[in-house]
């Protein structure tokens, strides 16, 4: 029941869209942002990244493209699709020069814009393997970020090792799942503990991104 609870929002999450967000903030977005490693300034600026970096790009090209942005912890993940090479480079150069911007993963493929039933598709596999993470237990589920594109599961966040290998894990074996990518920032166990055990206080490790296939 659990299982089909949480799918069941993540479904109707973005077809709701500015209602379940706004219910959101007024029921449990503090407690979630509470318990994010990053600092709420860092969240912060994340969130400003995705915006200007998104006006941009659909300044320069419009519904030419299909580019999605999401940032966490100042690394840029780039997932989506362009018409040729060209173009991916000249997407990572926009949101290269967008404030804040410590790296980029540039995982655009070079492709016709995916269709709606592929979208709702991926917004269904990301909701299936955040329920999961859940279920399984095996770390606090909100401290990994999920995307998927095309069926490929991009996987964020501030992690352990130990994190990260049950996220991937988790992630590939879900049902419908082409591929995974991790796109984690690995912290020590003690590390971790300090985060945790400090809040929002101290700022997020400037570690490099770790990004590659998981299988």
């Amino acid at each position: 029941m659990k299982r089909r609870t949480w799918l069941l929002i993540g479904i109707i999450a973005p077809v709701l869209g500015g209602c379940f967000g706004a219910a959101a903030v007024g029921v449990g977005a503090g407690a979630l942002a509470y318990a994010d490693r990053r600092p709420l300034e860092t969240q912060a600026t994340d969130e400003g990244i995705e915006l200007r970096a998104s006006a941009r790009i659909n300044e320069r090209f419009g519904d030419r493209v299909h580019v999605n942005v999401t940032s966490y912890n100042r690394t840029a993940l780039l997932t989506g699709e362009v018409p040729d090479a060209t173009t991916r480079a000249e997407v990572e150069k926009i949101v290269a020069g967008v404030p804040n911007v410590k790296a980029i993963s540039n995982e655009l493929a070079i492709a016709g814009p995916s269709s709606l039933s592929a979208r709702a598709n991926d917004a269904y596999l990301t909701s299936k393997v955040k329920a999961r993470f859940i279920d399984a237990n095996q770390f606090a589920a909100n401290h990994v970020k999920v995307v998927t594109e095309d069926g490929v599961v991009y996987l964020m966040g501030l992690v352990t090792e130990r994190e990260a290998a049950a996220a991937v894990d988790i992630a590939r074996t879900t049902g419908g799942v082409k591929k995974v990518v991790r796109v984690f920032e690995i912290i020590s166990e003690a590390e971790a503990r300090r985060l945790s055990g400090m809040g929002q206080s101290p700022a997020a490790p400037d570690v490099p991104a770790q990004t590659k296939p998981a299988s």
